[in-house]
């Protein structure tokens, strides 16, 4: 599937779709999704075990995957994962905590996915407790 002609909003939605697959093959129970409160958005809400995770996902349109060696910043998503950000993404998941009335550990962490341009083939890197 080429990529090429998707809005940015289709490509978002197209990572965190990827990313909520990658999640549930790795034993997460994904719980919820863009959930939207006056602080923010929650990309991803999972559940592993008695930890809620919080997931805010980042997603890069590519032609090709980076080399680990060639990590160049055009096809680093991780840059917008800033200081100000994950904050607004943390102070909207203890809104969503207590909303809940959630008990156990939670923690914000991120997701980052590379998509192939040509193919639309994609690269998942987990990053657990980013705060």
């Amino acid at each position: 599937m080429d990529l090429s002609s998707k809005t940015r909003k289709e490509i978002g939605a197209l990572g965190e779709n990827v990313a909520a697959e990658y999640l549930k093959r790795h034993r997460f129970s994904v719980i919820d999704r863009n959930v939207m409160r006056k602080t923010g958005e929650l990309d991803i809400v999972a559940r592993s075990e008695d930890t809620l995770h919080v997931i805010e996902v980042k997603t890069i349109l590519v032609d090709e995957f980076p080399v680990e060696k060639d990590a160049r910043d055009n096809y680093d998503p991780s840059l917008n994962l800033h200081e100000m950000k994950i904050r607004k993404v943390a102070r909207t998941g203890e809104w969503y905590v207590l909303e809940k009335n959630w008990e156990g550990e939670w923690q914000v962490d991120g997701c980052l996915v590379w998509l192939r341009r040509g193919d639309g083939m994609a690269r998942v890197r987990y990053l657990p407790q980013i705060v």
